[in-house]
């Protein structure tokens, strides 16, 4: 009898210990996510673009006579006026052909008296033989032998004119070649750097100016935009043409190279309005005032183009991803979230203005909409979008 009840035995303990190591299963709770409010606010931000500094009047100097420059008068970043000799060049060579020219000028008009004294002896020879030849005294051969030759003295006449003609223009031309061996600045500005110096020799053909000088009491910052977002800016910014866009937008600031931001704002001016189809860019100025001289030419910087939305309809961005080229958020409804498609106007300082698709007071959630599902369960927890901002967008 005692084995049946050793084996009752074992079988109640087997039993007692399953029965101890089995545990109720619980659902977890769903996930909290944080909601916040569709609210509507006053959004500033800017769009930051790369510049490029230019003076608004960059003079190339070159030379227009072939020579070795004798004297330079001014150093490199010098502030000079129009008029203002730079470079003297040696005019040896010239000089020799001016003198050469004004013996052939000399020349000229000695040939010029003695045409003028052959045109008056064959006059005299005519006005003698005229009366002759009507009183039957003479042939008319004479006479026309005589007026033939008086033609040919005018003719002569003529020719020694047209060679002082020539020779006074060869002067002139040599003497301007000596004037201009002295060159001048071709306006008010700052001298850029010196390619050539003394000893050197310049002509009109050098691939490469002697200097520059750069009017730079204004400047000029370039910045282009790419394709889609000058699109953007037909589109989206007041005005009916790109001239009345262009003048409707706010002034603008400039960031210089060190982080600092240039006293002036600066104001734009024009656009190319055609797409640089090596870049694909359209570029755009601004003029800046430049009274204390900080800004020169060649510097760069960052043109800081203003957004400004008035009672603009925002979420954070955060709130917002992207599948198959459209932008969803997840409203939520009660524990529940619902996917939402919508339509972004802009994106400013991690915030997402709202075009279409959600209406002011409707909550969405703030963030980790990664993790989420449509008609997910969650656990919402209403925060303010203050809070939410501070993070990155999700993707």
């Amino acid at each position: 009898m005692k084995q049946p009840i050793t084996v009752l035995l074992a079988l109640f303990c087997l039993l007692a210990t399953s029965s101890c190591t089995t545990k109720v299963k619980k659902t977890p709770p769903p996930k909290p996510f944080p909601i916040v409010e569709v609210a509507k606010q006053d959004v500033e931000s800017y769009y930051s673009f790369p510049a490029e500094i230019s003076g608004k009047n960059n003079n190339q100097v070159r030379s227009k006579i072939q020579g070795y420059i004798l004297e330079v008068f001014i150093d490199e970043g010098a502030k000079v006026e129009e008029g203002q000799p730079l470079f003297k060049l040696e005019t040896n060579i010239q000089d020799r052909n001016a003198d050469a020219a004004q013996a052939q000028v000399s020349s000229s008009l000695a040939k010029i008296d003695a045409a003028k004294a052959g045109v008056q002896a064959a006059q005299v020879e005519v006005d003698k033989l005229i009366p002759l030849v009507e009183k039957n005294i003479i042939s008319n051969i004479q006479l026309e032998t005589a007026r033939a030759n008086l033609l040919k003295a005018k003719g002569q006449l003529s020719q020694a004119q047209a060679g002082h003609s020539a020779a006074t223009a060869n002067f002139q031309g040599i003497e301007e070649d000596i004037k201009f061996s002295t060159i001048t600045s071709p306006i008010d500005g700052i001298v850029g750097k010196l390619n050539s110096r003394t000893g050197s020799l310049v002509g009109p053909s050098d691939p490469n100016p002697i200097t520059t000088v750069s009017d730079v009491s204004e400047v000029y910052a370039y910045f282009s935009v790419n394709e889609r977002q000058y699109i953007y800016f037909f589109q989206k910014f007041p005005g009916a043409s790109l001239d009345d866009k262009i003048s409707l937008i706010p002034p603008i600031d400039l960031e210089l190279a060190n982080g600092s931001m240039f006293e002036e704002q600066g104001v734009v001016e024009t656009s190319t309005g055609q797409i640089d189809p090596t870049t694909g860019t359209i570029e755009f100025r601004v003029k800046f005032e430049n009274k204390n001289g900080l800004l020169s030419n060649g510097n760069t910087g960052k043109v800081r183009v203003p957004r400004k939305y008035k009672n603009a309809l925002v979420v954070p961005e955060s709130a917002t991803y992207e599948q198959q080229g459209f932008t969803y958020v997840y409203k939520s409804q009660g524990d529940s979230v619902v996917s939402m498609v919508v339509e972004i106007k802009d994106r400013v300082s991690n915030l997402a203005i709202i075009e279409k698709g959600l209406e002011e007071g409707e909550l969405v959630v703030g963030k980790g909409v990664g993790n989420l599902k449509n008609r997910m369960k969650i656990t919402p927890q209403k925060v303010s979008i203050d809070s939410m901002i501070q993070f990155k967008t999700v993707k």
